[in-house]
């Protein structure tokens, strides 16, 4: 790995969950595309503020439960009807009713792997390393820290630019990982 390409991030630390929430609106409206807010907590409307969008996984959920349905119906009724036609109690050989628990289980299971793939490629997981967890002032974040993150491979990173720009918003403590 060339040594000029290594990542760094510049972490900023708030004093209050209306502090960053005003400081990842302000982050937003600078043109700032790859940062993040960290908090002990979940902040309500911090993915406004940060100007996320709404997740495709439920659209990937929602396609693979559907793709798993189909999947048993189609299996049950290969194996009645094509496979093994038999008639049994005077039952025609696609008695949907007798396929409900199968089709059903096999919805959810898929399902949740889609959730779970589909959760981990979003993501961008697994990460085995990060810049911003070597920092000290980044283990504060689980505890009582109200940080923002901006990353180098934003199209607009100057370390020294950002550094002055996060003061002016009220950080009171900076730290460079990296």
């Amino acid at each position: 790995m060339n040594v000029q390409n290594k990542m760094k991030v510049v972490i900023a630390e708030f004093d209050s969950t209306a502090e960053l929430m005003r400081a990842a609106e302000k982050i937003r409206e600078a043109g700032y595309t790859k940062f993040d807010c960290h908090s002990p907590f979940p902040i309500h409307g911090m993915d406004s503020a940060m100007g996320l969008k709404r997740s495709g996984l439920g659209y990937i959920v929602g396609f693979f439960a559907f793709t798993g349905l189909t999947a048993a119906i189609i299996l049950q009724w290969w194996a009645s009807v094509v496979a093994y036609p038999l008639v049994i109690s005077g039952k025609p050989f696609f008695s949907y009713q007798a396929y409900l628990p199968v089709t059903f289980s096999l919805a959810v299971l898929f399902a949740a792997a889609a959730a779970i793939f589909g959760m981990l490629v979003l993501n961008k997981l697994p990460r085995l390393n990060h810049p911003v967890f070597s920092s000290e002032l980044f283990k504060k974040a689980t505890d009582d820290g109200f940080l923002v993150t901006i990353e180098s491979d934003d199209p607009k990173f100057d370390e020294s630019e950002v550094k002055k720009y996060l003061l002016s918003l009220g950080a009171k403590r900076i730290e460079v990982a990296g």
